[in-house]
């Protein structure tokens, strides 16, 4: 009876030196390793031993390029964090130039500015300077909400408004001054309530020092 194995164990078991015949058996091919009885071809088993060793290497090629392929995205995914984590750090703080400084100091000096405004005004150019020194994160939109809430303040209405708009964004871009205007805030609702309390039993609020 004709031996029909797989090829590999064949090549395994007959040498590179034995004949292997590449046969066509009921529609489906099978080596053997006599010749076929029908339809086949005769093949050279060193030339499959070569093929077979040529498919290890590209194999491992293969494995090889899909390793180094692995390092590299891994290498580029821990580079796009550390841009990512030193990009806000690295990112340029926008802040007012001292001209506009400048400016900010004569509107905070108008005589037709109310002492809340006024107040205002000077806390502006306190955080100007401040992020000048570096402290906040601005952008040049954040600004601009501070400059229409200066150029609010001379307005018979709309200035405290703009004032907790303004404030708003500082407490966003700065921490630290974020702190000092929820203190402030806090302190102006106590006096509300303390003034409130005087003026119902008749009393008059105390002019802040």
């Amino acid at each position: 009876m004709r031996l029909l194995i797989p090829l590999g164990l064949l090549l395994a078991a007959a040498g590179v030196q034995a004949q292997v015949w590449k046969c066509e058996v009921n529609g489906k091919t099978v080596y053997s390793d006599r010749k076929c009885e029908a339809k086949g071809e005769a093949l050279n088993p060193a030339a499959l031993q070569a093929n077979s060793l040529d498919a290890s290497a590209d194999r491992a090629a293969i494995a090889r390029s899909k390793d180094e392929a692995a390092a590299a995205a891994a290498q580029s995914q821990m580079e796009r964090m550390q841009q990512a984590g030193a990009g806000p750090a690295a990112s340029q703080n926008v802040c007012p130039t001292d001209r506009d400084i400048a400016g900010m100091e004569t509107r905070a000096s108008s005589i037709s500015l109310s002492r809340e405004a006024k107040s205002f005004m000077q806390d502006e150019i306190r955080r100007a300077r401040q992020c000048q020194k570096g402290q906040g994160r601005y952008t040049a939109a954040d600004w601009k909400i501070s400059r229409d809430a200066q150029d609010a303040q001379s307005s018979l209405s709309g200035g405290a408004d703009a004032r907790r708009r303004a404030e708003s964004m500082h407490s966003a871009a700065d921490p630290s001054e974020g702190d000092r205007i929820s203190r402030s805030a806090d302190r102006r609702e106590s006096r509300a309530a303390y003034c409130a309390d005087l003026r119902a039993r008749g009393r008059e609020c105390p002019a802040e020092r």
